[in-house]
């Protein structure tokens, strides 16, 4: 089963919302753990623990990286961990490079290493036609790509809205996204990431793929004003949301409550 055929098959059953696993060190210490490879065991395996049952969580693989080795020893043990309870994983790697190394990468991500995820993010700022490997790879292994487009950070403005033959380069990024799923069958394995909070939003009712939403919660954006967010097609919405849930951490029953609550503020998205 393709990745987008999963994904539409998991929110529909579990709800259209991306759980973030962000082990900042600010939240680790609200955790009362350590900055160290072992308290970012303790925050990852807590939070596998409540977010089982969940239809995506997304593990932000920079704080785990930040540990070395054994960072992403415990990334690699979460990636399996989530998988194992039946949840889908969106490594957020935000990969993005040419050639060869483009290629190392799709093999790490989306290929057969252990840290593989069901899908992973990626920029095209180097080229749409960068990403080819990347693509190529998930498509061969069922898997997803998640490409940025539209962020809400104010200096991505500077490029993301710049205009090029009459379009917005936020717009070609999500047409050429479109273009990819027109070429396969079923639900669009390949999505795009526009932020919550942002006031022009490309147009998305072509795109034939899920639409990442970070930025719910702490960061402004408000679950009631997704529906229709840039004409994209229901059940193709897939808000994430980070600090606003672990911040009910540590405990799981909490955690897990936060997010229980969150996910109904946004299940109507998954008509």
């Amino acid at each position: 089963m393709s990745f987008g055929a999963r994904l539409a098959e998991a929110t529909a059953a579990r709800g259209p919302l991306c759980l973030g696993i962000d082990p900042h060190p600010e939240l680790l210490s609200g955790w009362g753990l350590p900055a160290t490879a072992d308290g970012l065991a303790a925050f990852s395996e807590t939070c596998v623990a409540a977010f089982a049952g969940f239809a995506v969580v997304k593990p932000q693989v920079a704080f785990f990286e930040a540990y070395g080795s054994a960072g992403y020893a415990v990334l690699e043990r979460t990636i399996a961990a989530l998988r194992e309870a039946g949840v889908l994983v969106l490594a957020d790697a935000k990969r993005g490079d040419i050639g060869s190394t483009m290629a190392a990468y799709a093999a790490a991500w989306a290929g057969e290493s252990p840290l593989a995820a069901d899908a992973v993010t990626a920029s095209p700022y180097l080229g749409f036609g960068s990403l080819q490997p990347l693509l190529d790879t998930a498509a061969a292994h069922g898997r997803g790509v998640f490409v940025l487009a539209a962020t809400s950070n104010p200096e991505g403005a500077s490029v993301q809205r710049a205009q090029t033959d009459g379009r917005s380069v936020a717009q070609t990024i999500v047409d050429a996204v479109a273009d990819v799923n027109q070429a396969g069958a079923g639900p669009g394995s390949v999505g795009v990431v526009v932020g919550a909070t942002l006031r022009e939003v490309p147009d998305l009712s072509a795109l034939g793929g899920p639409v990442l939403i970070p930025g719910i919660g702490a960061q402004g954006g408000r679950p009631e004003a997704l529906a229709g967010l840039g004409g994209a097609a229901p059940g193709t919405l897939l808000p994430a949301v980070s600090r606003e849930v672990l911040r009910a951490g540590p405990g799981v029953a909490a955690l897990r409550d936060a997010a229980a609550r969150l996910r109904d503020a946004v299940a109507y998205l998954a008509g």
